[in-house]
């Protein structure tokens, strides 16, 4: 009880009564609000469970104690991963979400007792109580599905069931559903994620037929294929035809070249004596702060700018040259230093220096990043010494003769180009043909001159499958693929007692990464130091509008209507870039190579494009401006520990 002392003054007695409202009578009713909201959720049939930032949990309801057999004294303060979440990636894969200020839903393994687990579904909010950042989020599983006659497994019978299959799918089937769920949440979609959709469903029901669970991993895996109704030749007609010149015929005419496989004595070694190998003081004569930039040149935080500044505008040269003699290119192609410094002299000169972004600088950052995965552990032990090699070319010439302009642009103008190739994959192609016109036709640039026909025809191969991989309307495609084979649910798991189930070694499995590795090195930008990015955003906008006042000018369709130079939000561009292109590929390329940094540089420059947007700084003056004051600190290079590699 409180006393208030009477008053003739009318203000002091308002005032009293404001006071006493605010200092007692909201906070009691605050303080119902929430006990009421507490009862609320106690009787909620779902499960429920509040964490902070670090998924520390905060709060959780009776449902969550009653489905999974927890007492919260025990549970509060712990996290996720320790009491509840079974899959470490699946907190990766949320977190990616709710730490951009996105809700997220998708499926969830839970733990139960010692051994079970339980699939159901989860919705994630995240939730600021101050400041810009999240501060808790709410997760809410849905309690309807855990039908424990159904859902419900051990995790040996989980084991029992899918060892049967070799297939990587099988062991990685959580965080495969997880991956292509949030494929089919995107708004895009293709008939190939809808059958897969249907076969996860197919395969949900039937968990205790492992047959029938071997079978639909069957299908799924003839759906990777991209030429599904390509033809070709039973083996056994092979072997059983009475007429072995209807069986070539029919063989020539359905099928397609049989890729040769690389055979051991196929393979150069670096200790033949025919090989070329590097001159002890190198071959181009470096200037001392280019020697001193190069020896991060397998760092992630790379200063690419730095180099284009230094080598005046010829960093493919100095770069090139540097990841050649990192890998042995030399050795692995049997040509000698010389030709490959023709070789990159001559593709730079084929990229068009005043191009904003397609030009030389991007070519040799993608090789950058292109050498820095294949540095990772991972890449060391499916990749050859030819693939490495032949990864390395295709990421140098994969944009040369870029003319500045896309595809759909040069269809619309008649473009010579585009009339060749029949409006179809029209840059790619060129670039993948023009690589290998400007290869072969002089004998001093020649870097396949020693290879034997068979190496070739592989190293040909490789490359120009590589090239075409970067056309983005197949975008969807290779990242379905990938997720389908790759995307596991641990790498302990993969590295541990389940690694002889993982077919990597398999050459479709080998050229699905390799294809994987130049997509992300191509678009790598969303995922560089904060400087880098935001310059290689101002540089695209830049070519994007150019081509954008040319279709006007011209009188032609306009391919990217919202690329106009007056009204484009830069921050809003690179943040759907963000939204429905990069997070996902990046996450799921990241879950196979291991370089969380990738994921961190990601979400720290999505935060900072918002910012950015939401302060007004949209146009390329605004990104100008933020250049010269906010983002003017040169980088500063990390030394890379591993910048040669041993003898």
């Amino acid at each position: 009880m409180q006393c208030l002392v009477e008053t003739t003054s009318l203000i002091t007695c308002v005032n009293e009564i404001i006071v006493l409202k605010h200092s007692d009578i909201r906070p009691v009713a605050q303080h119902a609000t929430c006990q009421a909201l507490y009862t609320a959720l106690d009787k909620c049939r779902d499960i429920v469970i509040i964490t902070d930032d670090s998924y520390k949990i905060q709060y959780m309801n009776r449902a969550c104690e009653k489905h999974l057999y927890l007492r919260q004294e025990d549970t509060l303060g712990k996290t996720l991963q320790e009491q509840i979440v079974y899959e470490p990636v699946q907190i990766n894969t949320m977190g990616s979400s709710l730490l951009r200020g996105r809700e997220w839903s998708g499926p969830m393994t839970l733990k139960r007792k010692a051994t079970e687990t339980i699939v159901t579904s989860c919705k994630a909010v995240p939730f600021s109580c101050s400041g810009r950042m999240p501060t808790h989020f709410v997760l809410i599983f849905d309690t309807s599905s855990m039908d424990p006659n159904i859902l419900t497994q051990s995790r040996g019978s989980i084991h029992s069931i899918r060892r049967g299959s070799t297939d990587v799918r099988s062991v990685g089937s959580d965080y495969r559903r997880t991956s292509l769920a949030k494929l089919n949440s995107l708004p895009l979609e293709a008939p190939i994620t809808k059958i897969i959709s249907l076969i996860d469903q197919a395969r949900e029901s039937s968990n205790s037929n492992s047959q029938v669970i071997q079978l639909l991993d069957k299908v799924e895996d003839t759906l990777r294929s991209s030429e599904l109704y390509s033809s070709h030749v039973k083996d056994d007609y092979r072997v059983k035809s009475d007429e072995p010149v209807v069986s070539d015929l029919i063989t020539a005419l359905l099928s397609k070249q049989p890729q040769p496989t690389l055979s051991a004595s196929s393979r150069r070694s670096s200790n033949d004596s025919s090989v070329f190998r590097p001159s002890r003081g190198g071959l181009v004569k470096v200037p001392t702060a280019l020697r001193e930039l190069m020896e991060s040149s397998l760092a992630w935080d790379f200063d690419i700018f730095r180099l284009e500044d230094l080598s005046r505008k010829r960093p493919l040269q100095y770069l090139g040259m540097n990841l050649f003699n990192h890998f042995e290119v030399a050795n692995v192609l049997n040509c000698d230093e010389k030709t490959l410094f023709n070789w990159l002299t001559v593709i730079e000169a084929n990229y068009h220096s005043d191009n904003s972004y397609h030009n030389s600088t991007h070519a040799a950052d993608v090789m950058q990043a292109t050498a820095g995965f294949l540095e990772k552990e991972r890449m060391k032990s499916i990749m050859e010494q030819l693939d490495e090699a032949t990864s390395l070319i295709a990421a140098a010439a994969h944009d040369v003769d870029h003319p500045g302009k896309s595809s759909a642009f040069l269809s619309n103008s008649d473009n010579p180009l585009a009339i060749l190739y029949n409006d179809v994959t029209v840059l790619e192609s060129h670039h993948a043909a023009l690589t290998f016109k400007l290869t072969l036709g002089d004998e001093r640039v020649n870097i396949f001159k020693n290879l034997d026909r068979e190496t070739y025809k592989i190293a040909r191969s490789n490359v120009i499958d590589m090239i075409l991989a970067t056309e983005m309307t197949k975008h969807f495609e290779h990242l379905a693929k990938f997720v389908n084979v790759f995307c596991t649910r641990s790498s302990s798991e993969i590295d541990g007692e389940l690694a002889d189930y993982v077919p990597l070694s398999l050459p479709e499995n080998v050229t699905l990464v390799k294809r994987m590795m130049i997509k992300c090195s191509d678009v790598s930008n969303p995922t560089r130091p904060l400087r880098m990015c935001v310059e290689w955003a101002r540089r695209i906008a830049e070519e994007y509008f150019q081509q954008t006042d040319e279709e006007k000018a011209r009188g032609l369709p306009v391919v990217m209507p919202m690329f106009d130079r007056h009204t484009c939000s830069i921050p809003k561009s690179q943040i759907g870039f963000v939204d429905y292109i990069i997070n996902d590929m990046f996450e799921a390329w990241n879950a196979f190579i291991d370089m969380p940094e990738l994921l961190t540089y990601m979400r720290q420059n999505y935060i900072r494009w918002k910012e950015f947007d939401e302060q007004g700084h949209t146009t390329l003056t605004d990104i100008q401006k933020l250049q010269q004051t906010v983002l003017m600190s040169p980088m500063i290079p990390t030394k890379c520990s591993t910048t040669a590699k041993s003898d």
